[in-house]
């Protein structure tokens, strides 16, 4: 599609595609109601090992209620590290109403306490989330959209270029002109991470932690060291993801919320021609 012009020194250059912002805003709800229906199955049992089993008196990370002083407090352990997390972590509710929790009702989906009704909403936006992914996988391969949009070219990958995005992003200073019309080395770098490393491990794992796909995939457990490994490592995915998403929003927010908003509803991206002389 061509540019078109804008308001004086400005240009709506196409940036977005239909498919990429259709699978992003589904992937954005996929993802967001995995994360809430994954703390509700956390919840079950709050804690994270390494190996094939539970070593309940050595978990990783684990969040518990306590009583000190005569009242319960929330507590959180981290490789043995302890910290007092009452109305977050490990004990939480309505004042007055608290319970043993790992993580707050706010922060679950469904809000109220159930395993069986929270794998039902993992699992079915799980799917709808792997559906979506292969969509937007095979029409980035299909399109060229993987090769010529995120795929870093050898310049952007010499450690001056990198160096040199890094210390812009650190001052905000974001691209101008027609650098803007591309994805930076450090955008390319974490949309891959994310789609091509993360999220395939959160694939992979989310399989090894189901004893009904043993049949199809015997080896998987050993390849993570075992269920408990795999639940952690899938745990710390998520934390990644999440990680992610927040710089993503604060970039957004930093770089430009309404056209950055407008390029992924419309495709339409503003960009300064002015800064082309600069």
């Amino acid at each position: 599609m061509s540019d078109r012009p804008s308001k004086a020194g400005k240009l709506l250059v196409y940036r977005h595609g239909l498919t990429t912002r259709i699978t992003h805003w589904l992937n954005v709800a996929a993802l967001s109601l995995l994360l809430l229906s994954g703390l509700q199955i956390f919840n079950a049992h709050p804690a994270l090992y390494w190996g094939a089993k539970s070593t309940f008196a050595r978990p990783w990370l684990s969040m518990a209620a306590e009583e000190k002083g005569g009242r319960a407090i929330g507590v959180t352990t981290v490789a043995g590290h302890r910290f007092e997390t009452t109305g977050l972590f490990g004990y939480s509710g309505k004042p007055g109403a608290e319970v043993p929790r790992g993580f707050p009702a706010w922060a679950t989906i469904p809000g109220y306490r159930s395993l069986v009704d929270g794998r039902h909403w993992h699992f079915f936006f799980a799917w709808i989330f792997v559906l979506n992914g292969l969509a937007y996988l095979a029409a980035a391969l299909v399109g060229g959209h993987l090769r010529r949009d995120l795929w870093p070219s050898r310049d952007q990958l010499s450690p001056r270029h990198v160096l040199h995005e890094i210390a812009t992003h650190a001052r905000l200073k974001f691209p101008k002109g027609e650098e803007a019309r591309r994805y930076n080395v450090l955008q390319k770098g974490a949309y891959l991470g994310v789609v091509l490393v993360l999220l395939p491990l959160m694939l992979a794992t989310g399989l090894t932690m189901s004893p009904g796909f043993d049949a199809a995939a015997p080896w998987l457990p050993d390849l993570f060291g075992g269920r408990q490994s795999a639940r952690t490592v899938h745990f710390l995915c998520a934390g990644l993801i999440v990680a992610f998403v927040l710089v993503h929003l604060a970039m957004v927010v930093l770089s430009g919320l309404w056209n950055n908003l407008r390029s992924m509803i419309t495709g339409r991206y503003a960009i300064d021609v002015e800064g082309d002389a600069a």
